[in-house]
């Protein structure tokens, strides 16, 4: 498919980070940005020094706060806004949308109000027939580095495989690969439930922990990603991918993770919402440990870490105190599975 133009729903980071991307292989790229986000700004200085300082805008990129002028004659639109903003801007997407168009979702979060998926939020506000149209993006893919063409390998989930095969061919650079998979849950969940993960790690930092503590988070936090998203749908298999496990190392470990960077500070005693003002951008793990907290609940399922995680950032337990907590839980075979399987040991 020749693709003309694209429209990004977002100005922030992720969304003018995709813009430079797609400007390779697509004639025009719209952003559609809010009025505070002050989109005419970056289009006369070509530049989103807010989000992405330093990184000229290509020549095909244009930026607009008029939402109907960024949609017209789109063939695909990309949905680049936190995912507690998703479902007010698919309501106002709603009566915009061609039966042609393909929608892309890269936000990585759960709805607190009702714990769905991105997916499960898009089908709600738009009807079930979006689903032959919908993708989903994800993967260990930090704004600031795919802005600069860094080498960048992230998969693309859908329910019909010619929707995945187009969104990979249309995103594809030589520094962007792009895999598909067919398990929509599995991709989206492991791009949300390791950002609980990234925040442990980060406390764990801030309370001068070292490099022994972290990984053990990171490995025991991957085997409450797949509990969890095998509750909620997902393949067990596409945690061992680049949704799962490829995206939970770099946001535990890397110094442009919000996630991480949150933790970090309330490990060293700022407070939630001190943490959130500083950062200055949407914190997704935050929400999702809420969400999560409450999800673990309803399927009665053991979440010691993301329970922890929780613990410090509503009830204000102490994070030391936490850490003490996990490492005192009573004695369990690493792998139950394995174990089980074994007649005599």
């Amino acid at each position: 498919m020749d693709m003309k133009k694209v429209c990004i729903l977002g100005a922030g980071s992720w969304g003018t980070a995709q813009a430079l991307l797609l400007s390779k292989n697509v004639a025009s790229i719209y952003i559609w940005g809010r009025t505070e986000d002050n989109p005419e700004i970056i289009e006369s200085i070509r530049e989103n020094q807010r989000y992405l300082p330093g990184v000229r805008l290509a020549d095909n990129i244009k930026l607009t706060s008029d939402l109907s002028e960024a949609l017209e004659n789109a063939q695909l639109i990309v949905l680049a806004v936190p995912s507690q903003s998703l479902r007010g801007v698919l309501q106002i997407l709603k009566s915009c949308l061609s039966p042609k168009n393909c929608l892309v979702n890269t936000a990585k979060g759960l709805e607190i109000t009702t714990g769905m998926r991105m997916s499960q939020v898009m089908e709600d506000v738009l009807g079930s027939g979006i689903k032959e149209r919908y993708a989903v993006l994800s993967g260990p893919s930090h704004a600031e580095e795919v802005a600069r063409q860094i080498p960048t390998a992230v998969t693309v989930a859908a329910y019909r495989k010619d929707t995945a095969f187009l969104v990979q061919s249309v995103f594809m650079t030589p520094a962007f690969r792009v895999y598909t998979n067919p398990d929509v849950a599995g991709v989206e969940l492991g791009g949300a439930l390791k950002n609980i993960i990234a925040m442990g790690t980060g406390i764990a930092t801030g309370l001068g922990y070292g490099d022994n503590t972290q990984a053990a988070l990171l490995t025991r936090g991957l085997h409450e990603i797949i509990r969890m998203g095998e509750a909620m749908g997902g393949d067990p298999r596409t945690f061992a991918g680049l949704s799962g496990i490829g995206d939970l190392v770099v946001t535990c470990g890397s110094r442009h993770s919000r996630n991480r960077q949150a933790g970090i500070m309330i490990g060293q005693g700022y407070s939630l919402e001190e943490t959130l003002q500083k950062v200055g951008m949407v914190v997704e793990g935050a929400h999702t440990a809420k969400v999560v907290h409450r999800l673990a609940r309803q399927y009665k399922l053991d979440m010691p870490i993301s329970n922890a995680c929780y613990n410090v950032l509503y009830r204000e337990k102490p994070p030391r105190d936490e850490v003490d907590r996990l490492m005192k839980r009573s004695k369990k075979h690493e792998i139950e599975e394995i174990v089980n399987k074994i007649e005599e040991w």
